[in-house]
This record gives structure tokens, C-alpha cells and sequence, in this order.
């Protein structure tokens, strides 16, 4: 049964909200060539429905499931296209909720990883914590996996601060997952798929927090990197 956080966000049980029975495949919009969501050059895909609902959320229409329009092949192919442009970083898989849209975005995100393997890096936003996830639903499981980057959390409104990267509130946390996949590994740490158990309310999650490494910058501009113009001389 879901709660409510103080301050306002609905949360689930593991396992409680599955993309598999809620998705109804819309996406919300698709940006391509952009520098918002990630490192570099991305093509942002958001998918539509959440019901985390957090208050303030900047994309509230978006929590509906059936915002947007439906998902296409002829979108996919777009995506590919785009995706393929050399001077293109990778996808951004944004929302809605991601984790809940997992019908459409694992077989984009196969494809993805089929066609360039680890040249585009994927990012996802999720209003799950990491660690939930690792007590969550095989599927969301999966589409983790095959992501880079997780800025994970849900957006809370006191916590907000607009010199955040990537992120809107200091509480979410942006994730380097093959270095915390290696860190799981180490620690002898496993995901436990709720459906794989009877009582999914009673798993324990924190022993999965010594495993998460935040995820930095290799490709910080500065001086040195970027060429800067010096100003003209002022005319007389």
C-alpha cells in the first residue's frame, strides 16, 4: 500500500508499481541535441506517467499515463538516427517515470546498446532511490543494468536549489553504475526481485547504500580545454 512522505511525495511498497500492468506506451515529448539532461550532447526521451507525484514537479502533465502520444517505430527510428551523429553523447531517458515505462524503453534501450554498444552512454532519471530498486521489480532491474548514469530520487520542493546539476533537489543523487555495479560485486551484493518473494515489504535495503559511487565529470571544461576568445581592443 502507498504512503505519503512529509513532504508530499506518494511512495510504494517494492514491487507495488509495475510498468509492465500500468504503462500504456505514450511518450511525453523527445528532444534531440541537447545539453540539459546529461553530459554532452543528448537525445532526451520522456515517457509519460508517474505516480510519484511529487509536489512541484516540473513536468506534472506528464504524470498521466496517456499524456503525449503513443510510442512508434517510426520514433525508435528516429532516436537510432539521431543517436547516431558522432558529435551525439548518448540518450537521456527521462520522465514521467522511467520505471514504470520499462515495456517501451527496455527494447529501445537493447537496441541501443545492439547498434552502438558503449559509445553512447544512457542516463535515467527515476524517483526510486538506487537502493529501492535493488528490491524492486526484475524489469526495472533490467533496464538498470543497461543504464550509465541514475539521478535517483524524487524531487522535494524544500530541498530545491537551481545551481544543481543535472538534478532538482539536493537530496537526489547522480550515480556512476558500472562503478557500483563493481562495488555490488565486491560487497557480494545481488539485486532481490520483489517477484522472486513473499513478503516484499520486509527486505532490507540499506546494506546497498555502501555500494553506490556518485558519478563524476571526465570531461570538465576549463581553460586549458576550451578555446576562448580574447575581446577586442577597444577602438580609439
Amino acid at each position: 500500500m502507498t504512503t505519503k512522505s512529509a513532504d508530499g511525495v506518494t511512495l510504494p511498497l517494492p514491487g507495488e508499481w509495475d510498468g509492465r500492468q500500468l504503462s500504456a506506451s505514450y511518450v511525453a515529448d523527445y528532444k534531440p541535441f541537447n545539453f540539459v539532461d546529461g553530459e554532452g550532447v543528448r537525445c532526451s526521451l520522456y515517457v509519460s506517467g508517474c505516480p510519484f507525484k511529487c509536489p512541484g514537479c516540473y513536468n506534472e502533465a506528464a504524470q498521466s499515463f496517456r499524456y503525449g502520444k503513443p510510442y512508434t517505430p517510426e520514433l525508435v527510428a528516429q532516436i537510432l538516427a539521431d543517436l547516431a551523429q558522432p558529435y551525439v553523447a548518448g540518450l537521456s531517458l527521462v520522465g514521467g517515470e522511467p520505471m514504470l515505462a520499462t515495456p517501451i524503453l527496455l527494447p529501445l534501450v537493447r537496441q541501443v546498446r545492439a547498434e552502438f554498444g558503449d559509445t553512447k552512454d544512457i542516463w535515467v532519471w527515476s524517483g526510486y532511490t538506487f537502493e529501492s530498486l535493488m528490491v524492486d521489480t526484475s524489469d526495472k532491474q533490467e533496464l538498470l543494468e543497461l543504464c550509465d548514469v541514475l539521478v535517483d530520487g524524487p524531487f522535494i520542493n524544500r530541498l530545491y536549489h537551481h545551481d544543481l546539476a543535472f538534478r532538482g533537489s539536493r537530496n537526489q543523487r547522480i550515480i556512476d553504475l558500472a562503478a557500483t555495479r563493481a562495488q555490488l560485486a565486491e560487497l557480494g551484493l545481488v539485486p532481490s526481485p520483489a517477484e522472486s518473494r513473499d513478503d516484499a515489504a520486509a527486505v532490507e535495503t540499506a546494506s546497498y547504500t555502501a555500494a553506490v559511487v556518485p558519478w563524476s565529470s571526465g570531461r570538465r571544461d576549463s581553460e586549458d580545454s576550451v578555446p576562448f576568445l580574447k575581446p577586442a581592443a577597444p577602438s580609439s
